[in-house]
């Protein structure tokens, strides 16, 4: 059986992120074949200390169009995982983090239309070196640039899904490679925050 392509594939992009008061700003960003910038995909906000984890995807920064979107299940319990929604509020995918492989290296469950994966934080060393920095008091409070790369893969043939690696910058920038052409943008682009948005959850 052939598996087709998500309508929506998109094999190569990167992630800028904005730090204000009040919210973290991303830009989700096309990569062009020569590996520069091109076109904005996507731009979303994650307003701190909200009640209830969701953020919303819009073309741009001027948010007057909503594209896509993701929200926690429960407001307590943020390991019963964060949905995935289209423009018209769908579900289109699913993601959530396993606290109890987490203790030393971030891991993660993806699912989408075709793609059931898993991801891991590929250097152990760095994992732990990032949460004893968290841990430490008011140090903690001081974000460092930290590289830090995940790795996705199919739940049963083990190929290559998703990767995510953060780069050293002023600010955090993320290059994303989507190996797998199942995997929908929107749900990649939701992957993505999550995983800088959500790591300290």
């Amino acid at each position: 059986m052939t598996e087709q392509p998500s309508p929506m594939y998109v094999p190569k992009f990167s992630m800028k992120q904005r730090i204000t008061l009040m919210a973290n700003k991303y830009e989700l960003i096309a990569t062009n074949p020569d590996g520069s910038d091109g076109a904005l995909l996507a731009f979303a906000q994650q307003k701190r200390m909200a009640f209830k984890e969701q953020v919303t995807f819009y073309t741009d920064d001027t948010k007057t169009q909503p594209v896509f979107s993701f929200k926690a299940r429960k407001t307590i319990d943020l390991g019963s995982g964060y949905d995935v929604y289209d423009a018209n509020g769908q579900p289109i995918g699913w993601f959530k983090k396993e606290f109890g492989k987490s203790l030393l290296r971030s891991s993660w469950q993806l699912s989408a239309a075709g793609v059931e994966a898993d991801g891991t934080e590929r250097n152990a060393t760095i994992a732990i070196v990032r949460r004893v920095w968290e841990f430490v008091p008011f140090v903690g409070e001081i974000p460092l640039p930290f590289i830090f790369h995940f790795d996705f893969t199919d739940r049963g043939s083990g190929r290559p899904v998703l990767s995510v690696e953060r780069k050293v910058s002023v600010r955090d920038r993320y290059r994303i490679d989507v190996q797998d052409q199942r995997l929908d943008f929107r749900v990649a682009a939701a992957m993505t925050v999550a995983l800088d948005a959500l790591q300290s959850r």
